[in-house]
C-alpha cells in the first residue's frame, strides 16, 4: 500500500465523524504520491523544483500514473504546482481504484458520491495497517492528516526528521489546504453578496 492509499483508507475511515472537503483531500493525496515518489528515487528536489529521475513502475496504477505525469522539461515544475495539477479529481480517483480492490463496502448506485456517508474502508489487512501506520504517530501520514485538520501535527511533538525534501512537500500540502479554504470563503462571501444584491 502507498501512502496516498494509506491515507484514502484512514479519512475515510474517519467520516463523517471528521469531515475533509474532496478537494483538500485532493491534494494532501498529490502531495502523499510526491512522497512515495520522493522515497522510489523517481523525484528528487531541486528547492522547491521536482526534478524527476529514470522512469520506474512503481507496481501501483495511480503511481504509474504521477510518475508519467511529471513534467520532464525545464524549468521543472514547482510542488505547490504539482499539487494543483496533478491533485485535480485525485481524491475520487483513489476511491474508485479502491473500491475496484474490494477495501469499500458500500450499496453501489449510479452517481456515487465520494461523502455520501454510506462508503467505508472495509475490514482487511490495508484497513488495519493504514489505522496503525495513523496510531503509531508516523509523523508523513501523520502530517497529511493534520494539513486536513484531522488530528495534531506530530512534528510539533516528534524531532524525528523527515528529510528536507519530505518536509517541503508537507509545507506545500499545508500551503494549498489553507489557500483552498481562502477561495472557498471568498466564493461564499461573493455569492452571499450576490444574492443580497438580488433581494435589494
Amino acid at each position: 500500500m502507498t501512502t496516498a492509499q494509506d491515507l484514502a483508507l484512514v479519512v475515510l475511515d474517519l467520516l463523517p465523524d471528521q469531515p475533509v472537503e474532496q478537494g483538500d483531500l485532493s491534494l494532501a493525496l498529490a502531495g502523499a504520491e510526491a512522497i512515495d515518489l520522493l522515497e522510489s528515487g523517481a523525484l528528487t528536489l531541486d528547492g522547491e523544483r521536482m526534478v524527476p529521475g529514470p522512469p520506474v513502475a512503481t507496481g501501483d496504477r495511480l503511481l504509474d500514473q504521477a510518475v508519467a505525469s511529471l513534467a520532464r522539461q525545464e524549468p521543472h515544475e514547482t510542488v505547490e504546482d504539482w499539487l494543483w495539477r496533478r491533485g485535480r479529481e485525485l481524491a475520487p480517483a483513489y476511491v474508485d481504484d479502491l473500491d475496484r480492490a474490494g477495501l469499500f463496502v458500500h450499496p453501489r448506485r449510479h452517481g456515487f458520491h465520494l461523502w455520501s456517508g454510506r462508503t467505508v474502508p472495509a475490514d482487511s489487512p490495508e484497513r488495519a495497517r493504514a489505522e496503525e501506520r495513523r496510531e503509531s504517530g508516523e509523523p508523513v501520514l501523520g502530517a497529511l492528516l493534520a494539513a486536513l485538520g484531522i488530528g495534531s501535527d506530530p512534528s510539533e511533538a516528534d524531532e524525528s526528521p523527515t528529510g528536507d525534501a519530505v518536509t517541503t512537500v508537507l509545507a506545500a500540502v499545508g500551503d494549498a489546504v489553507t489557500r483552498l479554504e481562502a477561495l472557498r470563503l471568498r466564493r461564499d462571501v461573493e455569492n452571499a453578496a450576490f444574492d443580497n444584491m438580488w433581494r435589494g
